[in-house]
């Protein structure tokens, strides 16, 4: 049974991909009633990655647990129709589809407020629709070189690369999380609905200027907009005399518990407050580099817990799944799928009275349609036109 901080909330889920879904897989752990509104082929991340039955790719699977899987086909008036009776008795419609068409379908923001006053609309676009980019398409690879992303990596290590990881979905899905659940503490608040946007660029952009911005936020600019810790060519994991670790001797405390413990000799070599590391940070890195090569990883991990200096191994994502912390503290469940057990990462989130969890698998394409029909009061035969081939 569903017992998250979300319980009681229905979700009309028309997003595809990762960004709209990794939103609303979070709201659904957290107890929501997420129905997932697909197409007749279903949406394309089904089909991404490795899976153990068609159509249920890993990255599918993990995104969309414990929603259930309407099909509808929106081209036709009896998938309209049915759309339109789960708009009336939810707290929130949320889509991926770029701005135009969610208006041909007849189901702007408008046309659903007109259904339920009260429901909580959230576009989750590439672009926002006030700029003259509001229609182009966009993927996370683009994003990632638009907002700047990629120029960092540039910077950093002499190549324009992408990060290993689809940063700007899962931040953008995020923002789409925390954008609707606010529209939901004011509707708590007031009864009031409303419509909310969450753009992949726009998103990014923010989240890149956090540092990035730097001294160009100042009028006139102080300095490029690089943040210059984070792009110093020195500025990787270790290299130790039989492997890596990642660690940051950083503020005061640390740098001095550093300097004591292994190279007293550096006490007034012009390093010994952070604005001095800051404004030459790239040769500390050096110097650290040079001193860490000096040690096994284990003894320096040892070190550093000791004079608790901020460091950690090199995993994989692999080494993950036998992390002794996110075991201990339940980050794993194990849910069983009608093609045997899969193991999630779970809530990273706790709370003491309202607890989420893996709100369970994810669903074949169009699991659900009958039963979620029939709680609507309509029957199979006077929908079948907008069932197509799912």
């Amino acid at each position: 049974m569903a017992s998250g901080p979300l319980n009681g909330v229905r979700v009309i889920d028309l997003t595809a991909m990762v960004m709209g879904p990794y939103c609303t897989q979070i709201m659904a752990d957290m107890g929501a009633d997420v129905i997932k509104v697909e197409p007749p082929q279903g949406d394309d991340t089904r089909y991404v990655s490795v899976g153990p039955a068609p159509g249920m790719s890993a990255v599918f699977v993990n995104v969309n647990r414990g929603k259930r899987s309407v099909v509808l086909d929106l081209r036709t008036d009896e998938g309209k129709t049915a759309l339109r009776a789960l708009v009336a008795d939810a707290d929130v419609f949320i889509h991926s589809m770029r701005a135009k068409a969610i208006v041909k379908l007849g189901f702007g923001y408008e046309e659903v407020a007109a259904l339920n006053p009260s429901i909580v609309y959230t576009n989750c676009y590439g672009y926002g629709r006030r700029g003259p980019d509001r229609d182009r398409p966009a993927y996370d690879d683009t994003i990632q070189a638009e907002c700047g992303l990629t120029a960092v990596q540039k910077q950093l290590t002499g190549e324009a690369d992408f990060v290993g990881t689809i940063v700007a979905d899962k931040v953008a899905g995020l923002t789409a999380l925390y954008a609707t659940t606010m529209a939901l503490y004011h509707r708590e608040r007031t009864g009031d609905g409303q419509e909310v946007e969450v753009a992949m660029f726009e998103t990014m952009a923010s989240f890149m200027l956090v540092e990035h911005a730097n001294g160009a936020i100042y009028d006139p600019p102080l300095g490029p907009a690089f943040y210059p810790r984070t792009v110093a060519p020195n500025r990787r994991p270790y290299e130790t005399s039989d492997g890596y670790i990642a660690a940051l001797i950083y503020n005061d405390k640390h740098w001095n518990a550093f300097v004591g413990a292994v190279k007293p000799g550096w006490a007034d070599d012009g390093y010994s407050t952070l604005e001095q590391r800051a404004n030459q940070i790239d040769a500390v890195y050096g110097l650290v580099a040079q001193t860490i090569k000096e040690r096994t990883t284990e003894e320096w991990l040892a070190l550093f817990r000791d004079l608790e200096i901020p460091a950690a191994p090199l995993n994989t994502p692999g080494d993950l799944f036998d992390n002794p912390h996110l075991n201990a503290v339940g980050l794993f469940e194990t849910v069983d799928t009608p093609h045997g057990p899969v193991r999630f990462p779970g809530v990273p989130t706790w709370f003491s009275r309202t607890p989420g969890r893996v709100a369970g698998p994810a669903p074949e394409l169009g699991a659900n349609t009958a039963d979620v029909l029939d709680e609507l009061g309509l029957g199979h035969a006077d929908i079948e036109p907008a069932l197509g081939s799912g």
